[in-house]
């Protein structure tokens, strides 16, 4: 287990020999993470570093449960001196806080009503020699077991012809993830575990690349949730652990029908406010 300590937030040589100045806003914002990390005493055990390729394009794809997770994936690249740009949201980038920094660390916009732009941008950057991280699951999963996949990832790999790194992240979703209060808690462990990497084979289509990449994800996480050296201390305890592990997180099953449900509710709720927000607009003009 590895616990960050003061001297790793200000110690040379944590992003390689010779980093690229442009990249100076991520790598404070890493050495700001690395302060989170020591004051909430994570306990992190961060297997399969080493297959992050030292140069060249990559892309990282993992399981989704937690709001901190590409915290936890980036820190698992440092070994290898690379540097994470992640796939998020447009809305990310157009808050008036989170967005210059999203920009200024070279993060990818996914606008989900014109995903051709993020595409390209993404298998630009992969050409490029970045390495790319993708939550294909595209939301955070409640049955904390990997959900049905986009192709977006699969079809980057094949079209840049990098590597995929199937990843797993556990222990994030006890401080914070969706439908749970956030729960700052002190010394949770955190799994990250990385797998051998997937190059697509000549001629091999899209859903080929996909179930190897899902197969591959499933097993680390199931890797990751059965070596995780924590337990649940009891029934009102329980609801971080998966329904097959004995927990009482909804099945996959249920959390999809849930999810639809949700869906349609924000969706009656957006077009329920639209009058009054066009109204509020014109007032305040």
């Amino acid at each position: 287990m590895y616990t960050a300590n003061w001297r790793d937030v200000g110690r040379p040589g944590l992003f390689g020999p010779s980093p690229d100045p442009r990249d100076r806003p991520y790598r404070t914002i890493i050495r700001l993470a690395l302060v989170v990390f020591r004051l909430l005493r994570f306990r992190f055990d961060v297997r399969g570093a080493e297959h992050v390729p030292t140069t060249g394009g990559a892309i990282i794809c993992s399981n989704h449960v937690s709001f901190f997770d590409f915290t936890f994936l980036g820190l698992a690249a440092l070994p290898q001196h690379r540097l994470v740009r992640f796939m998020a949201k447009s809305p990310v980038f157009e808050h008036w806080f989170a967005g210059r920094f999203m920009r200024a660390m070279k993060h990818i916009p996914v606008d989900r009503k014109a995903g051709s732009a993020a595409f390209e941008a993404a298998v630009r950057a992969l050409k490029d020699g970045e390495v790319v991280g993708v939550f294909p699951e595209a939301t955070i999963s409640t049955s904390f077991t990997v959900k049905d996949l986009k192709a977006g990832a699969a079809r980057m790999a094949i079209d840049s012809g990098v590597p995929i790194i199937p990843a797993a992240v556990w222990g994030g979703h006890r401080v914070a993830t969706k439908n749970h209060k956030v729960e700052l808690r002190r010394g949770i462990p955190v799994t990250v575990v990385l797998g051998e990497p997937i190059l697509a084979e000549p001629g091999e289509q899209i859903a080929a690349v996909l179930g190897r990449t899902r197969a591959a994800m499933e097993a680390l996480l199931d890797e990751a949730q059965r070596s995780y050296p924590d337990r649940p201390t009891g029934n009102d305890d329980r609801w971080w652990l998966p329904a097959h592990l004995g927990g009482a997180a909804p099945t996959p099953s249920e959390a999809a029908a849930a999810d639809t449900v949700r869906a349609a509710g924000r969706e009656v709720k957006q077009r329920k406010k639209s009058p009054i927000a066009r109204l509020t607009g014109l007032l305040r003009r």
